[in-house]
């Protein structure tokens, strides 16, 4: 049955990501245009954790994974970031862009999804989380999920926030979707910031440096 074919390919590549070092916990899906958690005039949705202990509740297990793929089949899942990794977050048309520029200079690129049909995911290494918070050094292109609508352009997903891992469907029968799988190795990020930052202010009409400050902690 297709269905059931749908549903190997769907545990295969959630998997496949926890086995890269991704990870994982539950999200809510559509229902209709709507979305499951049922919250009227949810903001976000099929696009937040189901649980709010969604931090702690990530793992890579392969046996939770696969516990929670057959038990919820229409569940989309949220990689947590800032433990393993984070997540350039940029609009589809300045990914698509710099993906084809960070390929044709031989730059290492890592997993890459495409999400919704307007932006696009960088994975990369994450910054780390120095034991000593004053050694903590903020960015302004720091994204959380609650002030994704304040950053249009590049958003770095790091400590604290999460993204969809493919495969997640959305309302309006938009997806997310691998470009480049889990199997990449998760590079840098800053080998990738410069491109993708230039792509995003040819994008938007504004000067790179208007998009990437770097507020350093001395």
């Amino acid at each position: 049955m297709a269905e059931a074919a749908d549903d190997t390919s769907r545990e295969e590549l959630l998997l496949a990501a926890a086995g890269a070092g991704l990870p994982l916990a539950p999200a809510a899906h559509p229902s209709g245009y709507r979305c499951s958690c049922d919250r009227v005039g949810c903001p976000t949705p099929a696009r937040h954790p189901v649980s709010f202990a969604w931090q702690t509740q990530s793992t890579t297990d392969r046996a939770q994974i696969e516990r929670w793929a057959r038990h919820q089949p229409q569940a989309n899942f949220i990689t947590a970031t800032g433990m393993v990794h984070d997540v350039l977050d940029v609009p589809l048309e300045a990914g698509r862009e710099a993906l084809e520029r960070l390929l044709a200079s031989g730059i290492e690129v890592g997993p890459v999804a495409e999400s919704g049909g307007d932006r696009m995911l960088f994975f990369t290494a994450t910054r780390g989380t120095p034991e000593d918070e004053d050694e903590w050094w903020p960015c302004e292109l720091d994204c959380h999920p609650e002030t994704m609508d304040e950053h249009p352009g590049l958003r770095w997903h790091c400590r604290g926030s999460y993204v969809l891992v493919p495969p997640a469907q959305l309302p309006g029968e938009l997806a997310v979707t691998w470009l480049r799988g889990p199997e990449h190795p998760l590079p840098d990020p800053l080998t990738l910031l410069e491109i993708l930052t230039d792509e995003c202010a040819r994008f938007a009409g504004a000067e790179p440096e208007q998009l990437a400050a770097w507020p350093l902690r001395g």
